[in-house]
């Protein structure tokens, strides 16, 4: 939910103004549940969660309200949430502070708002909020829940420990997986994000990739590149695109007379050279095992396209069952293939065809051929475009992200390696639809500076800017 948060945003409707409307929702089901003149008491965390229910206070005019806030008001961790509590303040309600969690005191209200923490947060409560969390059930109130009872892992239902037991909660947008296994009753409250917020990637993709604090070398991938023969430039674009889109390694495994070439390409790569002078089926018994132990294979950039090459590359996908993104030449192999493997297929509206699949000048005609074509194959597709379309055969993403310039050679390269590096550590479709967002995205920032004039190494220098979340 933050990322359509933020993507909904970046269409252009502010989170603002989505708190408004999920505080308006929560108002709704109170007055449901609660005749005018009921005690309502809210307890309110200091994130979003908490800020809906301090506009929800606003909309309860008819209501004895009383507002506990789990801390500090100077340190409400949003700026949206600290303008409600401001409005509250100012309107002089009945607000309190709640620097003891042992002082909490709710009095015996008709209706508990539990608003301490929403959707994003798992774990065992900790303090203050697990005290408030038995305070709550010991009321004889009814409690509503924003978005998720406090302490309930919005995925699994779970909690690790106390949590709040709702009679009802409102949930914005759309259902939660976890919402399924409560004993309570569910309302999904429509807030106005558009579905475009879900189709169109967005600036909200990008929250997923963040690090851990204690990571360890490899912990964000080890990808192999596999190409090279006709070409050197394609191999060394994908595995350093893997590297500037945050794998931990990136190995090129190309033939030994292009070998040293694309080591000089960059100290960063780790470069294996095998016999001849492009892929033969000879080959695929050792690749298969330099592959085991990687997270990714990128699989195709300047391969070419002799009958050895292509025979060799059905061979690896037939024995393969790890994770590979299949790029150029060697994706009209794929139709062919009976394999184990995890597939995701980067080809352009003429490789599509080659391969069997349909296409369509209307973006959003092309949306249905892509996901039926995806369907057909059994593998996640992200075909190039003015507007790129990403599909498993269930869900589509649409990006919008790239302009003209990037037509020059080179930058479907970069797009392989970066969605490599993203498939390390995102689900394949995920991994696809932000690869081709950060991909355009890089290219656009290149294309400021650079115009029509752009080269791929232009897009590759830029795809850690591609990366950047800007909230």
């Amino acid at each position: 939910m933050a990322a359509v948060d933020l993507n909904a945003e970046s269409l252009g409707v502010p989170r603002k103004q989505l708190m408004e409307s999920s505080g308006n929702a929560v108002a709704r089901a109170c007055r449901d549940l609660a005749d005018p003149g009921s005690t309502v008491a809210i307890v309110a965390g200091r994130g979003n969660n908490g800020g809906d229910a301090l506009v929800t206070a606003r909309f309860l005019k008819a209501y004895d309200v009383t507002v506990h806030l789990l801390g500090r008001p100077e340190t409400i961790s949003t700026d949206i949430a600290r303008e409600n509590w401001d409005a509250l303040v100012a309107a002089e309600a009945d607000v309190r502070t709640v620097t003891d969690s042992a002082d909490l005191d709710l009095g015996d209200p008709d209706v508990v708002i539990d608003a301490m923490l929403g959707t994003g947060v798992t774990g065992a409560l900790r303090e203050p909020e697990a005290t408030a969390a038995r305070a709550i059930n010991d009321t004889d109130a009814t409690v509503l829940a924003v978005d998720v009872p406090s302490g309930v892992d919005a995925d699994t239902g779970e909690a690790e420990g106390v949590s709040v037991a709702a009679d009802h909660v409102v949930t914005f947008h759309d259902d939660k997986p976890g919402l399924d296994a409560l004993d309570c009753e569910v309302t999904v409250a429509d807030i106005g994000i558009p579905d475009a917020a879900e189709l169109f990637t967005g600036p909200g993709d990008l929250i997923a990739l963040g690090r851990d604090s204690q990571s360890h070398k490899g912990d964000h991938g080890d990808v192999l590149v596999v190409g090279g023969g006709p070409y050197t430039g394609a191999p060394a674009l994908a595995a350093q695109a893997a590297l500037r889109a945050g794998a931990d390694l990136a190995r090129v495994a190309a033939p030994e007379h292009v070998a040293r070439e694309i080591q000089g390409y960059s100290e960063n790569l780790i470069v294996s050279g095998f016999s001849g002078a492009h892929l033969t089926p000879d080959h695929v018994p050792d690749l298969l095992e330099l592959a085991a132990d990687r997270d990714v294979v990128v699989f195709g950039p300047g391969l070419g396209d002799a009958d050895a090459t292509l025979d060799a590359v059905g061979s690896f996908l037939a024995d393969f069952d790890g994770t590979a993104v299949v790029d150029a030449d060697a994706l009209q192999v794929v139709p062919e293939v009976d394999t184990d493997a995890t597939l995701i297929c980067t080809p352009h509206q003429g490789e599509l065809q080659k391969m069997g699949g349909e296409t369509a000048n209307d973006w959003d005609a092309r949306c249905e051929l892509v996901r039926d074509f995806a369907g057909e194959l059994g593998h996640v597709l992200l075909v190039k475009g003015a507007y790129d379309i990403v599909s498993d055969g269930d869900d589509v993403r649409v990006n919008r992200t790239g302009n003209p310039g990037m037509t020059v050679g080179g930058t479907g390269d970069v797009l392989a390696g970066v969605t490599g590096a993203l498939a390390c550590v995102l689900p394949p479709l995920d991994a696809a639809a932000v690869g081709a967002y950060v991909n355009g995205r890089a290219g656009d920032v290149a294309v400021e500076e650079f115009g029509g004039g752009l080269v791929a190494t232009d897009v590759l220098n830029r795809v850690p800017a591609g990366l950047e979340v800007d909230e």
